[in-house]
C-alpha cells in the first residue's frame, strides 16, 4: 500500500480544534510521527481542513439500494457510495419488517463485515416502536417488546447490533430495556411517550433519543415531553438530522447550542433515494416520493427520511445552519463514534487509527478522501 505525507494542513485534533500540520499514512494507518517514509507520495494540504472520516451511525441505504433489501449487492453498494462521499465508518439501520426478514438481513451483515472495509455494525430501528409515531415505518410490522427476539436477532448478526430503538411507554418496555442494555446499547424513537416516561426509560439505560423532533411529541409549557427529559439527562446523546430538511435551522443550531456539541450526533438517516435523480422509491414496503432534497410518503406530507449523506449534512449544517465547523465535524464523528462503543478504531486523526480522512477547502468543498489508508480522488 502507498505511503503519503499529507503536509501543513489544518487538521482536525483529537481536541476537536484545528490545528496547522503534517500527517503520515502507512499501512492504513495515521501517524504523526517522522518514520521515515522516504517513497511516500507528498500532498501539500496547506489550503485545506483535514477532518476524520464521517461516522454515521443511522441511515438506511443510498444509491438505489437500502440494507433491509439484505443481499450481499445491497451492502456493498451502500459501502461503496458512502466512501465516495467521504462516509468511511457506517452502521446503517433497517426497518420494522417481517421478523423473518429481519433474521436475513442480520445473517447477511454478518458475512458481510467479514471482509468490509467500513461497515461497523447495525442500527435496529422497530419494530419495537408506537403505532401512534410510525413515521415513515410500515405499521403492519410493529411489534411489542420482546427480547427473546432481540437476542435471535444479535446472535444472527454474531453481535454486530449496535443501537436499538424503543419506545418506552409501550407494555413490557421497563423489563426489555433492563435486559437489552447488557449486550447493546439503547435509543428512545418512534415514541408517543410523556416526560415522565422518557425520565425513566433514561434511568433504566436508555441512552439515546433517535433522530430528536422527529416522530416523537413536542415542546409544550404544561407537557415537557421526551425532548427536555432527554436535555436534563446529562448521559444522554441525542440525533440530529442535518439535511436542512426536517428540523428548521433556528431549531437545529439552537438544538447543538443547548444541547451541547459534546452531546449532539449528526445522523443523514438517508434512503436509497439518496443519490438518485427524482423519482418513487420503495421504504420498507412503503412508496416514496423524491423531489428535490425532499423525500415523502404518498401522502405528500410525512417526510420519508433523507436524501443527502452525512457529509452533504455536515457541510449544510455550517453554511446553511450557523453550526461552527469544529462543531460539526465533533458530531459527525467523534460523538457518533462513541455512540457505537469505536472510538477507539475511527472518528478522530490520532496515531494509530485507521487512515479515514477528507479534506475540504475553504469554502468546503471535499477535495480528497483517504479510506483506511487508500487515497480517493475526487
Amino acid at each position: 500500500m502507498q505511503d503519503f505525507i499529507i503536509s501543513n494542513g489544518i487538521i482536525f485534533g483529537p481536541d476537536c480544534k484545528f490545528h496547522r500540520g503534517d500527517l503520515e499514512i502507512s499501512d492504513g494507518l495515521i501517524f504523526n510521527g517522522q518514520r521515515g517514509l522516504e517513497a511516500a507520495e507528498r500532498i501539500n494540504a496547506e489550503k485545506f481542513f483535514i477532518i476524520p472520516g464521517l461516522v454515521d451511525i443511522h441511515f438506511h441505504g443510498c444509491k438505489g439500494h437500502d440494507i433491509s433489501e439484505g443481499t450481499e449487492e445491497a451492502f456493498k453498494a451502500v459501502e461503496a457510495y458512502e466512501a465516495s462521499a467521504g462516509v468511511t465508518t457506517i452502521c446503517p439501520a433497517t426497518l420494522t419488517l417481517p421478523h423473518e426478514k429481519l433474521l436475513n438481513i442480520m445473517r447477511e451483515a454478518k458475512k458481510f463485515k467479514a471482509h468490509s472495509k467500513n461497515f461497523a455494525g447495525i442500527y435496529l430501528e422497530g419494530p419495537f416502536i408506537s403505532s401512534r409515531k410510525t413515521g415513515a415505518q410500515n405499521p403492519e410490522f410493529i411489534s411489542r417488546p420482546d427480547i427473546n427476539f432481540l437476542r435471535e436477532l444479535y446472535e444472527e448478526s454474531g453481535g454486530l447490533i449496535r443501537i436499538v430503538t424503543i419506545a418506552p411507554e409501550l407494555e413490557g418496555a421497563g423489563e426489555f430495556i433492563e435486559a437489552a442494555k447488557n449486550f447493546t446499547r439503547l435509543s428512545l424513537a418512534h415514541s408517543d411517550c410523556d416526560y415522565e416516561q422518557a425520565l425513566q426509560a433514561f434511568e433504566k439505560g436508555v441512552g439515546q433519543a433517535t433522530h430528536l423532533f422527529n416522530a416523537m411529541n413536542p415542546i409544550k409549557h404544561r407537557a415537557p415531553g421526551p425532548i427536555i427529559a432527554a436535555l436534563e439527562d446529562q448521559n444522554v446523546k441525542v440525533e440530529l438530522i442535518c439535511d436542512g430538511v426536517h428540523i428548521h435551522p433556528a431549531v437545529f443550531r439552537n438544538a447543538v447550542k443547548i444541547f451541547g456539541p459534546e452531546r449532539v450526533i449528526f445522523i443523514s438517516d438517508s434512503l436509497a433515494a439518496c443519490g438518485m435523480p427524482d423519482g418513487d422509491y420503495e421504504l420498507g414496503g412503503l412508496k416514496v416520493i423524491k423531489r428535490g432534497r425532499l423525500a415523502s410518503l404518498a401522502d405528500g406530507v410525512t417526510i420519508a427520511g433523507s436524501v443527502t449523506t452525512l457529509t452533504d449534512g455536515m457541510i449544510t449544517a455550517v453554511k446553511n445552519m450557523g453550526v461552527p465547523l469544529e462543531a460539526a465535524v465533533r458530531c459527525s464523528t467523534i460523538n457518533p463514534a462513541k455512540a457505537i462503543g469505536l472510538e477507539d478504531f475511527c472518528g478522530s486523526i490520532q496515531t494509530g487509527r485507521a487512515a479515514d480522512l477528507v479534506a475540504l477547502d475553504k469554502d468546503l468543498n471535499v477535495k480528497f478522501i483517504f479510506n483506511k489508508g487508500e487515497l480517493i480522488k475526487t
